[in-house]
């Protein structure tokens, strides 16, 4: 639980971004305020979607997030602001001069007044919705400068290797292929089922290792993105929220919204991501991944593979 008032010598944040911000700041518990998990896991969805913490009422922010109001009050206050009116003029102000969340706001009123019609087709209209939203979730949280890091960091280091489980273990899988078809030296983390000590023990120093998990997040994973950090390693996470375990120990934390009526975690805006970010490693590998393409093409005409 979080307490009233302002923090001594803390600034509130101007804008959205700014708030996004200090939400990893505060995870990485290098910020000038702290807050407990449930209030920094509330900041952090309330900072994923801007366009809705900008329109709803805090009696509705409340039972979204299952929460009572009052707890939205005092971590407005904790985080410098007079009440949570203030803090939501921050996101009103956003939404008000950027174009970029007019699709998503659109979207997102699309979802909450579709009639559900009981009909199969409808299953999915209804999850190809859900899906186009959490895309939009992304992309406009996307920063060009870390993209363009992580993939350098993707296309060039001497060993990647990629941790996922359960429905993650398909992210991983998906995301090691497309960089084995780029270049060489990828796999999963414990492809040999060696364990993953052994696996992260034979990793060296900026060499890179992409994590991958949302809530509830799986323990093993923000453990290996922790163990891997403290070895000097590359870490990439894919997750959900600022308020993620695994943005802690990342050095590129990139954030996936999963909300949808999928049974579980909605995984198609995630493949979407990868998908972008092998683009972005074969932009940057240039030459080297045409080279390494068409000797895939070769090998596999060789082996008569097709046909």
């Amino acid at each position: 639980m979080v307490s009233t008032g302002q923090t001594a010598g803390f600034a509130k944040p101007q804008t959205v971004e700014e708030l996004r911000s200090l939400t990893i700041s505060i995870n990485r518990e290098n910020a000038g305020v702290s807050l407990g998990n449930k209030a920094l896991d509330v900041l952090a969805r309330l900072v994923d979607a801007p366009e809705q913490t900008a329109v709803r009422t805090i009696s509705e922010l409340a039972v979204i997030l299952a929460v009572n109001p009052s707890t939205l009050t005092r971590l407005a206050q904790r985080l410098g602001f007079s009440g949570f009116s203030d803090f939501q003029s921050v996101f009103r102000e956003a939404i008000s001069t950027d174009d970029r969340y007019f699709y998503s706001r659109q979207a997102g009123r699309l979802l909450s007044t579709k009639e559900d019609s009981g009909g199969e087709l409808h299953i999915f209209d209804r999850l190809g919705a859900e899906t186009k939203s959490n895309i939009d979730g992304f992309l406009k949280q996307l920063e060009p400068g870390a993209l363009q890091e992580a993939a350098a960091l993707l296309a060039n280091a001497h060993r990647v290797r990629v941790h996922g489980v359960r429905q993650f273990h398909a992210f991983a899988s998906f995301l090691t292929y497309g960089l084995g078809m780029l270049r060489g030296d990828v796999s999963l983390l414990d492809a040999p089922r060696l364990g993953v000590a052994e696996a992260l023990a034979q990793l060296e120093k900026d060499d890179v290792v992409v994590v991958a998990s949302c809530a509830p997040y799986t323990r093993s994973i923000a453990k290996v993105a922790e163990m891997a950090a403290r070895r000097s390693l590359a870490v990439i996470a894919v997750t959900d929220t600022r308020a993620s375990p695994l943005v802690g120990p990342a050095r590129h934390a990139f954030f996936v919204p999963h909300a949808s009526s999928f049974f579980s975690n909605s995984m198609g805006a995630y493949i979407v991501f990868c998908e972008g970010l092998l683009n972005l490693v074969a932009r940057e590998m240039g030459d080297r991944a045409l080279t390494n393409l068409a000797s895939r093409e070769a090998l596999i005409r060789d082996m008569k593979v097709e046909g």
